[in-house]
């Protein structure tokens, strides 16, 4: 699944299971709430479509969440894509986060995916958004550069930075409307978001070539 960077831009890694956020996990007992019915299910569906996995290398990608109807968010753990099913054993409960002092803190079995700070960052741009899909795929990432609303090149994942592009995206463009976003500087990283997780993840899913 692997690409080339494309032409001009800064070479890209896949670090995508690299936490750059300082991560306050509390260890506890898998999250008990009907939530993760839906966010199970919808994982493993995507991982069959290969919109969640893990490269030659090792390096898993991939995430979903849904917003606690309380505080936070739930999200599936970190380095998690190189499962086929998964559990309640391998999400996380996000509840506190500040985006400036790149500081994220979660509570659950597992630590939350690297790219939690990004989903904190776009459930703060409105209500209307339940749930939010990170998959990868080479092919529409490189044809929807730039027709979709897309970040910044030079701007990784995981940081302050990327999450100030979910901000300036919901300013500058239409990705309100598009549901869909490609992360430039993000090899074949591309988020959709939603008012459900069948919305989300249909988002993405109405992307991929038929056939």
């Amino acid at each position: 699944m692997d690409q080339a960077p494309i032409t001009g831009h800064p070479p890209l890694f896949h670090d995508d299971g690299v936490i750059k956020y300082h991560c306050d996990w509390q260890a506890s007992p898998p999250i008990l709430d009907p939530a993760l019915a839906d966010l199970m299910a919808w994982r493993d569906r995507l991982y069959g479509q290969g919109l969640i996995g893990v490269y030659p290398d090792g390096v898993g990608y991939g995430n979903l969440s849904h917003r606690h109807h309380d505080q936070g968010f739930f999200i599936s753990g970190t380095q998690t894509g190189d499962l086929p099913t998964t559990t309640p054993d391998h999400y996380a409960w996000v509840n506190q986060w500040d985006i400036a002092a790149n500081y994220l803190h979660c509570q659950g079995p597992i630590q939350a995916s690297s790219e939690s700070l990004t989903h904190a960052a776009l459930y703060e741009q409105t209500n209307d958004i339940q749930a939010i899909v990170h998959g990868h795929h080479p092919q529409l990432w490189q044809t929807y550069q730039q027709v979709l609303p897309t970040t910044r090149p030079e701007v990784p994942y995981g940081t302050p930075a990327m999450a100030a592009e979910m901000g300036r995206l919901f300013r500058e463009s239409d990705v309100a409307t598009q549901r869909v976003l490609i992360m430039a500087g993000h090899e074949d990283g591309i988020l959709s978001f939603g008012p459900t997780l069948e919305a989300a993840a249909q988002a993405l899913l109405a992307l991929l070539p038929v056939g």
